[in-house]
């Protein structure tokens, strides 16, 4: 099959969270399977164009406030599987993806609004007529209905539209002036279109208009449909249930396996954990942890904001650090109250807990493989990936039992349990958690069988772009 991947962004080349991830390896994994991939996302100010080809193609699109162009430019990770760029620094030359220090760019529905049409234009050009047209968020919405209308009696149009929500929660509000901005079809603006409550909402466009529906785990494909996390779209959700399915996230195992990871002190396997120990100790010493004894060390490498339960985190880790008896160690960046509460933590716990605010790759990499347990307590977690890399490094995760992290994570006191779960998003249900895990740090035996089953675990990309493809070939998946 032939299959047009549309999304805002894409790792290495650009990436705020899991869907630069996805991005980069579920089309290289579908390349794998046979399948040729052409992958369409914006060239941003840090994409360096010397790495690229000009194909000697331009997108020119139309719109009431001006005509858009775009040169097209290429990269080729592999045979079957491309990476084309939109090139127009007046929508896309700036220090953020979507927003910087003042907010999200005023202009993100022309940005986004173009990267959308701009996408199908671009398959266009280059002629390549996909079976099958995949959009991932808000960023993308526009291009559902686009294919129905714009794209109905050209090739392009005889494809089928998968449309997937990697957080509701994000949903591209714009002004209901954004439809003469944009030049779009009024007949769309209706609550069973684009309109929302008075808005115009791109997430919606996709929902409303693709062919199926897609999130990144069982549990979320259930959560969204509900009141509580459905983010005012749970009606319509429920409405689409018949073409909504859940498919989880995989885990690129060439850039996160302690057996050839690079980036740490020494590598180790399941059947060779001897260097974890190693990598524990390069930890403490990165984070000038002193405090003596035989300690668990607790990690975290987290976007520091609500939706990731760092407020339950501020507010139980003085309990459990007041025992003196486990380290702490936290990385990410974020809002400014909770990068100041950890480390107001690390004044208050000296050499006991760690703080590093900011994205480190490198050090992401280091915590996972230093630590004896992972902290994801998030309030709502459409897939994670942290706990699949967690897993995989034989640092069993702590979680919270919602969406992805529920569906990857069995509990240890079940049979085949890799970490620990909570149900309830409270400062109790975190304690215990943590009270579970260090208790069974201090038996080797059940600790040590807990890390190998952990890091037994199969959640790679080829399993989940078996599932994609099955999608796209036949409306639905496998159980």
């Amino acid at each position: 099959m032939k299959v047009l991947f549309v999304a805002a962004e894409v790792a290495p080349f650009s990436k705020t969270g899991g869907l630069g991830d996805v991005s980069r390896a579920l089309p290289a994994a579908l390349a794998r399977l046979g399948h040729e991939v052409l992958v369409v996302t914006p060239r941003y100010a840090q994409v360096d164009p010397h790495g690229l080809t000009a194909l000697g193609e331009e997108v020119s699109l139309r719109f009431p406030f001006g005509t858009v162009r775009a040169p097209l430019l290429e990269s080729r990770p592999s045979p079957r599987h491309r990476v084309v760029f939109l090139e127009n620094d007046a929508l896309y030359s700036r220090t953020g993806i979507y927003g910087d220090a003042d907010g999200d760019y005023r202009d993100n529905a022309r940005r986004f609004g173009f990267l959308a049409l701009g996408a199908l234009a671009a398959a266009e050009a280059l002629k390549f007529d996909a079976d099958v047209v995949h959009l991932n968020d808000w960023q993308t919405g526009l291009a559902a209905p686009a294919l129905k209308m714009a794209y109905a009696e050209r090739a392009l149009g005889h494809a089928k539209c998968i449309f997937t929500i990697h957080n509701l929660a994000y949903q591209g509000l714009f002004p209901a002036s954004t439809m003469a901005e944009l030049g779009l079809p009024e007949s769309l603006f209706h609550p069973e279109g684009l309109e929302f409550y008075g808005s115009v909402n791109f997430l919606k466009a996709g929902l409303v208009y693709a062919d199926a529906l897609t999130t990144v785990s069982r549990r979320y494909a259930e959560e969204i449909q509900t009141a509580e996390l459905g983010c005012d779209l749970d009606g319509l959700l429920r409405a689409r249930r018949g073409v909504l399915t859940g498919i989880l996230n995989g885990a690129d195992y060439q850039e996160w396996d302690p057996a050839n990871d690079r980036l740490i002190a020494a590598r180790y396997s399941p059947d060779a954990l001897g260097g974890k120990a190693d990598c524990k100790s390069a930890l403490r010493r990165h984070f000038g942890l002193n405090r003596p004894g035989d300690r668990p060390l607790f990690g975290l490498v987290s976007r520091l904001n609500e939706q990731k339960g760092i407020d339950l985190l501020l507010a139980a880790l003085p309990q459990m650090l007041a025992q003196d008896d486990l380290d702490v160690v936290l990385l990410g960046n974020g809002e400014r109250r909770y990068e100041d509460g950890l480390h107001e933590l690390a004044r208050r716990f000296p050499g006991q807990v760690g703080v590093q605010v900011g994205f480190d790759i490198r050090l992401s990499h280091v915590v996972e493989a230093g630590s004896d347990f992972f902290l994801m307590p998030s309030r709502y977690e459409p897939c994670g990936l942290n706990q699949l890399y967690s897993l995989r490094y034989g640092t069993p995760p702590i979680v919270r039992a919602t969406g992805g992290l529920d569906d990857t994570v069995i509990d240890a006191a079940l049979p085949g349990g890799t970490g620990f779960k909570f149900n309830d998003f409270d400062v109790p249900g975190l304690l215990w958690a943590m009270g579970e895990a260090r208790a069974l740090y201090r038996r080797p035996e059940r600790m040590l069988a807990l890390r190998v089953r952990g890091m037994r675990q199969n959640f790679s990309w080829d399993v989940s772009a078996d599932r994609y493809a099955q999608l796209y070939r036949h409306g639905r998946t496998a159980a």
